[in-house]
C-alpha cells in the first residue's frame, strides 16, 4: 500500500511538473508568434493547397495555386523573423528534449539529451525560403506538395518543443494523415539534410 501511495504521489508530481514545463514553452513560443500572422498564413496555405489539388481541371489547379504567391512569401519572411526573434532567448529557455516523451527541465540536468529549438527554427526558415523561391524549379503542383511538407514539419517541431515528440507525431497524424518519416522525405533536400544533421548531433552528444 505504501509503495502504491508513493508511486501515486510521484506520478502526480511528475504530471504537475510536466504541465508547468510545457506551459512555459507554450507561453514562450506563443509570445513570439503573437507578433506575426504565421499560423494563419500556414493554415491558409495548407487548406488552400488541398482544395486546389482536388480540383479536377489542371488549369484551374494552377490558377488557384498562383493566387497563394503573396501568402507564401509572407510565410517565408515571417518564419525567418520568428527564428531571429527566438534567437534572443536563452539556450536553457529554448532547450527541447530529444526523447519521445516529456522530461521536465531536462536541459538543466541532462543537456546531452536536448537540442536548441532556435537552431531548428533557422533550419525551417531556410527551407521555406528555398521552396518559396523554387530553387529546385518544380512545377506548381510539386512545389505546393513540397511546401506543404515544409509547413507540416515546422508544425511538428513547434508541437515537439511545446509538448513532446510523441504528441507532435500524434498531431501530425490526426491533422494531416501523415507521419514524421513521410513528411521528412517530402521536404526539400536542403531542409532534410540540415534536419538530419540536427538529429544526428542530438544522438552524438
Amino acid at each position: 500500500m505504501d509503495i502504491a501511495l508513493t508511486l501515486s504521489v510521484v506520478a502526480v508530481a511528475w504530471l504537475a511538473l510536466s504541465m508547468r514545463y510545457q506551459r512555459a514553452h507554450i507561453a514562450l513560443l506563443g509570445r513570439h508568434l503573437a507578433s506575426f500572422q504565421l499560423e494563419r498564413h500556414m493554415e491558409t496555405l495548407t487548406q488552400g493547397y488541398i482544395r486546389a489539388i482536388h480540383d479536377e481541371a489542371e488549369t484551374r489547379q494552377i490558377q488557384v495555386l498562383e493566387t497563394f504567391a503573396q501568402t507564401e512569401c509572407a510565410v517565408a519572411a515571417q518564419a525567418q523573423s520568428l527564428a531571429h526573434a527566438m534567437q534572443k532567448e536563452s539556450a536553457q529557455a529554448t532547450g527541447m528534449g530529444t526523447l519521445s516523451f516529456c522530461i521536465p527541465y531536462i536541459e538543466r540536468f541532462l543537456p546531452a539529451a536536448t537540442r536548441d529549438f532556435r537552431e531548428l527554427l533557422h533550419i525551417h526558415a531556410a527551407g521555406l525560403r528555398h521552396v518559396v523561391d523554387n530553387k529546385d524549379r518544380w512545377d506548381a503542383k510539386n512545389r505546393a506538395y513540397h511546401l506543404s511538407a515544409e509547413l507540416y514539419l515546422l508544425q511538428h517541431s513547434c508541437h515537439w518543443f511545446c509538448k513532446s515528440r510523441t504528441v507532435a507525431d500524434a498531431r501530425l497524424k490526426l491533422r494531416h494523415q501523415s507521419n514524421h518519416q513521410k513528411v521528412l522525405e517530402s521536404v526539400s533536400a536542403v531542409t532534410r539534410s540540415a534536419y538530419l544533421r540536427w538529429l544526428r548531433a542530438a544522438d552524438e552528444r
